[in-house]
């Protein structure tokens, strides 16, 4: 059984752009702590944590894949994240549940832009973090370069912590700055080292107050007093330790490792503190069925525990506990407060469930949103309902894919954030499901919102028995601001009963505005409500609150929304010209170009509808050499006279006696 000594645990979690080397990064990890006996490659296909068939055929990770290994007496809990940022939402959800994180950059491609969406949410989530700069042996190999795009893009506060020989075919080691003692005391690790030293106790003098004092005033600050310094301040996430390597070859990995141990956090909590945990992913197993990944903040799991989940509001009994790695399971019988662990017997569970109390779960933080929308079809006609089956177990294990199933219209529709998405979900239904399905061309999801404060007004008493009467107001929002709803109506006038089902029912009714699109950025509030003694039924405010937001939206007009991206671009100078001009096709905003060397990089915002084709059209321009990264920036208002519908699922409540037939008889079995 692992060890559950709450300061002999480290939960961390490896993140970068594609292709920076974390997966190699987590492969020699596990081989220098005996983790695993053989070393994998990713581009071979035998990487243990990229386990699933399409990452081994494709060499890339698409599912954050936990796994746990040894070090000098600590328990390492480390989840490896995808680097592409069209499976950003395996990382958000790998983010909160960590106590750490190694944010990897290639010392050749340097900081991308997902780079720094990364960085942004580790900020965000206050999570204490390394920064590594990796493939130090690579031909174009700049870590002087690199380290200063790390200060200007990510953070003032990176320290390097240690010193290395030569770069590209040269890089053969590193050298850390300091040695602990088996008494916990520290040592330098060379004698030539009094320049590092000094380096690190000004950037960290910058941070801590009293070493300052000490610094200005010509205080002598010993080498032990130097590393606690450094120690606490990369927990409190003032400073980042900056480290090489060349994880391809293991040089710089043991370093890594100990500084992982040294410098990373313990979790908090106790197995005495009230249950709490959170659900942060789903496993599938052939036995066991649906595998809830906890981590768990505190309290403790055993099995046969009937525990709450909190979200739901359910109580479930557990089977198991298993320890996972890279696909493969041991039960251990318990979770520890601190530890992560797959439970099983929650058949009803989700991912982002809450376990126990919500107290000590850590906030969530959105790296991106899907910003296209595709419609999918089974190959043979019989396969409809299996399918749908398929997809719903799908957006379970991955929410943002957000199923949309309309059995009137047979039509299935999903989100997604990018093409390569679309091929790993192809592959996932033949391997998995054995099914064959078609997805239409990608569209873009627009989103609107109000143009003007507007009420909206319904009287739902006909056909009777029912009644139901609302009115609410409409605001617009600021941009970004989603939904904002409240209620000024007093209980004698609407019981908080049916005032909570008008509540739950407003979101929904958002769901397809005007234009068809899902209406944002908008405050509602209910104004007046009035029930009747008899006639009134809770299931009369479930039909009537779209009727009346509905009556609200036509009133108040809406204004179509696009999604924008903020890029980087980065192409041969001759290419700059034309992809000037492209750029101002495209309606984009931009900075003024940057020369650096023989590269041209320019920086902006674009929207995402007219920027589809352009990495095709960016390597046509290039011959293959620009790159072109983006990031989410938000929803704009589209140009003027700017018309882009879609089509309505279902009967609009704005059509109030074909609204109100179809509900009723929708609604008929629950009411009676």
């Amino acid at each position: 059984m692992m060890d559950h000594n709450q300061s002999a645990i480290r939960n961390i979690g490896i993140v970068a752009h594609v292709d920076a080397g974390k997966t190699t990064t987590t492969e020699h990890i596990l081989y220098e702590s005996g983790r695993i006996r053989s070393l994998g490659r990713v581009d071979a296909g035998t990487a243990q944590t990229d386990w699933l068939d399409i990452e081994r055929e494709r060499g890339i990770s698409v599912r954050a894949a936990s796994t746990a290994f040894q070090w000098k007496g600590c328990t390492v809990n480390l989840i490896d994240t995808p680097g592409h940022v069209d499976f950003s939402s395996e990382v958000e959800r790998s983010l909160r549940i960590l106590d750490g994180a190694i944010l990897i950059v290639s010392a050749v491609e340097g900081v991308q832009a997902h780079t720094e969406t990364l960085w942004r949410a580790l900020e965000a989530l206050k999570i204490p973090t390394l920064i590594v700069i990796n493939k130090m042996d690579r031909v174009g190999a700049n870590p002087t370069g690199v380290l200063k795009e790390l200060n200007r893009f990510l953070s003032g506060g990176i320290v390097p912590v240690q010193r290395y020989s030569g770069t590209e075919e040269d890089f053969r080691s590193v050298l850390r700055l300091w040695n602990r003692r088996g008494d916990g005391t520290v040592a330098r690790a060379a004698d030539d080292l009094q320049e590092d030293y000094d380096a690190l106790l000004e950037r960290l003098a910058e941070q801590d107050e009293a070493l300052l004092d000490d610094y200005v005033g010509g205080m002598p600050v010993s080498d032990e007093r130097l590393i606690d310094s450094l120690t606490e301040l990369t927990r409190q996430g003032k400073v980042q330790p900056l480290l090489y390597s060349a994880a391809g070859k293991g040089i710089g990995i043991p370093e890594l490792m100990d500084a992982i141990v040294e410098l990373l956090p313990a979790p908090a909590g106790r197995a005495e503190d009230p249950l709490s945990g959170i659900v942060f992913r789903l496993e599938r197993d052939k036995a066991m069925g649906k595998i809830a990944m906890v981590r768990l903040y505190g309290g403790r799991i055993v099995n046969r525990d009937v525990i709450r989940n909190y979200t739901l509001g359910t109580d479930e009994k557990v089977t198991q506990i298993r320890k996972i790695h890279a696909g493969h399971q041991e039960d251990v019988g318990v979770l520890e407060a601190g530890d992560i662990a797959g439970v099983c017997g929650l058949s009803r569970v989700r991912i982002g469930d809450i376990i126990g109390s919500p107290d000590a779960v850590s906030p969530e933080h959105r790296l991106t949103e899907p910003l296209l929308t595709v419609q999918v079809s089974p190959a043979q006609a019989a396969d409809y309902p299996q399918l749908v089956a398929a997809l719903q177990e799908l957006t379970e294990e991955d929410p943002l894919l957000d199923l949309q199933w309309h059995p009137l219209e047979r039509e299935l529709h999903m989100k997604i954030i990018g093409p390569i998405q679309l091929e790993v979900l192809t592959h996932v239904l033949q391997s998995r499901f054995g099914l064959s399905a078609a997805f239409g061309k990608p569209t873009v999801i627009y989103k609107e919102t109000p143009s003007a404060e507007g009420y909206g007004f319904v009287a739902y008493t006909m056909p009777k028995p029912c009644w139901a009467i609302l009115k609410f107001r409409i605001e617009p929002g600021e941009r970004g601001s989603g939904l904002s709803y409240s209620s000024v109506v007093k209980p004698e006038r609407l019981l908080p009963g049916y005032q909570n089902e008008v509540a739950r029912r407003v979101p929904e009714a958002l769901q397809q505005g005007l234009l068809g699109w899902e209406v944002t950025d908008l405050k509602v509030t209910l104004v007046e409500g009035e029930h009747h003694v008899w006639h009134t039924h809770p299931l009369d405010f479930v039909l009537a609150t779209p009727m009346g937001i509905m009556d609200g939206l036509a009133r108040a007009g809406t204004t179509l929304l696009e999604p924008y991206v903020q890029f980087r671009i980065t192409a041969p100078e001759e290419a700059g010209g034309k992809i000037l001009h492209e750029l101002t096709l495209m309606r984009a905003e931009f900075d003024y170009p940057e020369m650096t060397g023989e590269r041209f990089n320019v920086e902006g915002t674009v929207p995402v509808s007219s920027s589809l084709e352009f990495p095709v059209k960016l390597s046509m321009l290039t011959g293959g050499r620009g790159t072109f990264a983006t990031r989410f920036s938000g929803y704009r208002e589209c140009p003027a006279g700017t018309v882009v519908e879609r089509q309505r699922r279902g009967v609009n409540p704005l059509d109030t006696s074909k609204y109100i037939l179809s509900m009723r008889s929708a609604l008929g079995a629950a009411r009676s």
